[in-house]
C-alpha cells in the first residue's frame, strides 16, 4: 500500500487499540465498516477480475471509520488534513539555497576573478568533506544515530506534538500514540525525502554562485589575480594545476603556465585582463565535482523516496490486521510464542494462551509456549536458546503473574533485555486469573485489582512495553478488540 493509505491505515489502528472501551468507535461503527470494506473490496476485485486482498480491504475501512469521526468531531477532521513540514521544506530549501548562492558572489570585487577565491574554494571543500563522510559512512556502518537525527525525522514526520483543542481525552491519547508510531514507521521515507532536498539544495547553492559569475560577467570586464601571505607563485600553480585538471581534459579548456601565474599576482602588476578563462575553469570545476554528484545523489534519494511512498513498509503481520484480514478470508494465521516469568503454566491456562492467540491471530492461531524463566537470573542466560528474530514467530510475549510485584532489577531487566533484542517488538500479557480466584465481588477487591493493573501498566510504560490484561482461565473476560500493543523496537 502507498503512503496515504498506511497513514490512514496506522491512525485507524491506533484509535481502535486504544479506544478499548468503545468511547468513540461502537462495535457498531466497526461492524459497519468491515461490513461495508468487503463489500467494496469484493466489488472492486470483481472489475478487475482478481481476488479480493488485505490491502484493498483495509483502505476501505479506515476510509469508513476516517469519514465517520470526520463528521462527529471537526478537530479530528482538521487533524486528518494536516501537512507535515517537509512537504514545504521540500521546494523552499533549494530555492533559499539558489538565493543564497548568487548573494554569496556579491561579497566579492565584482571587477575581478580571484584565482584563489574563498568562497569558491569552500564550495568544494566543503562538498569533498561531504563525500568522504558518505564514502565512510558506507564502508564502516554505525549504529549510533547519525544523519539526519532521529529527533528531526519525527519532527519532520509528524510535526509538533500538539492536537487541536475540543477532542475527546481517549481519541486524543490515540493520536499522540498514533503520531509517534508513524514517526517510527516513516522514518526512512523521511530520512530520504530530507537528504534529496540537502543534495538538490547544495547543487542549487553552487549554481547560484556560478550563474552569478557569469550574469555580473556580460555588464562588467572581469580582471584576474591572485594574492597570498604564504603560497609562492609555483605553490598556487601546482594548486590550481591539481583542481582544474579534470575539467581541462573533460571540457577541453585552456590551460596556464607557472609564468601566467606569477604575472597575475598582485600587488607587482595591475588587474589582467582574460578573467573569463578562469570564470570558466571555476564553473566546469564546481559542475564536475559538486552539481552534477549533488544532483545524482538527489536523484537516487528521490528514487528510494518515491519507493518507499508506493510500497509503504508496513508490518501486515501484526495480529489487528490478521484479525482483520480473517474476516474477507485471507488471513494465514500467526504465531504466538509465550514466554513465561517466574509463572508455572497448567493445563488450563495453557488452553487459555491458545484462545488468546486466536483472539489476536483468528481462527488459525497458534501458541508456543516456551519453558518459565526462573526468577532472578540473567535474562541473557535464560533466552540464551531463545531465537528473538525468528521470522516464523509473530509475535512474542512475556507472561507475568499479576500477582506478583513488579521490580526494577528482576521483571524490568527481563523486559530491557526482550526490547532490545527484539526487533519486531514484543507484548506482556498480564494474567489476572489468580488474583481474580482469591478475591470476592466486594467493592474493595476489584479497586485493589485496578491498583495492581494500573502499578503494572506503569511499570511496563517505564520499560518502553505496554501491558494487555488476560484471564487464562476465563479469556472471553478481555478479547482483544485491536490485537496485541507492541514495544517500539530499541
Amino acid at each position: 500500500m502507498n503512503e496515504q493509505i498506511a497513514r490512514d491505515v496506522v491512525m485507524v489502528r491506533a484509535i481502535e487499540t486504544t479506544d478499548q472501551k468503545q468511547e468513540i468507535l461502537s462495535e457498531d461503527d466497526r461492524l459497519y465498516a468491515s461490513r461495508s470494506a468487503r463489500e467494496l473490496a469484493q466489488w472492486q476485485a470483481s472489475g478487475k477480475h482478481a481476488e479480493v486482498t488485505g490491502d484493498d480491504f483495509l483502505q476501505q475501512r479506515s476510509d469508513l471509520l476516517l469519514k465517520r469521526l470526520a463528521e462527529r468531531n471537526p478537530a479530528f477532521a482538521s487533524f486528518a488534513k494536516r501537512r507535515y513540514g517537509l512537504q514545504g521544506l521540500t521546494w523552499a530549501l533549494p530555492l533559499l539555497a539558489l538565493v543564497l548562492g548568487v548573494a554569496l558572489d556579491r561579497i566579492t570585487d565584482p571587477h575581478r576573478v580571484d584565482l584563489l577565491s574563498a568562497p569558491l574554494l569552500l564550495i568544494l571543500a566543503w562538498n569533498f568533506v561531504v563525500y568522504i563522510g558518505l564514502l565512510i559512512s558506507l564502508v564502516i556502518p554505525s549504529r549510533a544515530p547519525g544523519w539526519p537525527k532521529d529527533g528531526m525525522v519525527r519532527r519532520l514526520s509528524v510535526g509538533k506534538l500538539v492536537l487541536p483543542r475540543k477532542m475527546p481525552p481517549v481519541l486524543a491519547t490515540a493520536l499522540l500514540s498514533f503520531m509517534g508510531e508513524w514517526a517510527q514507521l516513516s522514518a526512512k521515507l523521511t530520512a530520504a525525502r530530507l537528504n534529496r532536498t540537502i543534495h538538490l539544495s547544495a547543487a542549487l547553492f553552487s549554481l547560484g554562485a556560478v550563474a552569478s559569475l557569469y550574469a555580473r560577467g556580460l555588464l562588467a570586464q572581469y580582471g584576474a589575480g591572485w594574492e597570498s601571505t604564504f603560497l609562492n607563485a609555483s605553490q598556487v600553480h601546482g594548486l590550481l594545476s591539481f583542481l582544474f585538471a579534470p575539467a581541462m581534459f573533460i571540457f577541453n579548456l585552456q590551460g596556464f603556465t607557472l609564468a601566467e601565474i606569477e604575472a597575475l599576482r598582485f600587488p607587482q602588476t595591475t588587474l589582467a585582463e582574460g578573467g573569463a578563462r578562469w570564470v570558466h575553469l571555476y564553473a566546469a570545476t564546481i559542475f564536475l565535482f559538486v552539481v552534477l554528484p549533488r544532483l545524482l545523489l538527489a536523484l537516487a534519494y528521490n528514487l528510494r523516496a518515491a519507493h518507499f511512498a508506493r510500497r509503504f513498509p508496513i508490518d501486515l503481520d501484526h495480529p489487528y490486521f490478521r484479525r482483520l484480514n480473517d474476516t474477507i478470508g485471507v488471513s494465514t494465521g500467526g504465531l504466538l510464542r509465550v514466554l513465561p516469568y517466574s509463572f508455572t503454566v497448567d493445563e488450563v491456562r495453557h488452553q487459555g494462551l491458545v484462545q488468546v492467540a486466536v483472539m489476536a491471530f483468528g481462527e488459525q492461531g497458534r501458541m508456543m509456549l516456551r519453558p518459565s524463566s526462573a526468577y532472578g537470573e540473567e535474562a541473557r542466560e535464560i533466552l540464551r536458546e531463545v531465537d528473538l528474530t525468528d521470522p516464523n514467530v509473530n509475535i512474542t510475549a512475556v507472561l507475568f503473574n499479576i500477582t506478583a510485584t513488579p521490580e526494577k532489577e528482576n521483571h524490568g531487566a527481563f523486559l530491557d533485555y526482550l526490547v532490545k533484542s527484539s526487533p519486531r517488538g514484543i507484548a506482556v500479557l498480564l494474567d489476572e486469573s489468580s488474583y481474580v480466584e482469591r478475591m470476592g465481588d466486594h467493592p474493595d477487591d476489584r479497586a485493589r485489582l485496578a491498583e495492581r493493573v494500573a502499578l503494572w501498566q506503569q511499570f511496563c510504560h517505564f520499560h518502553h512495553t505496554r501491558a494487555t490484561v488476560v484471564n487464562l482461565l476465563n479469556p472471553g473476560a478481555h478479547p482483544l478488540e485491536a490485537g496485541l500493543p507492541l514495544s517500539t523496537p530499541q
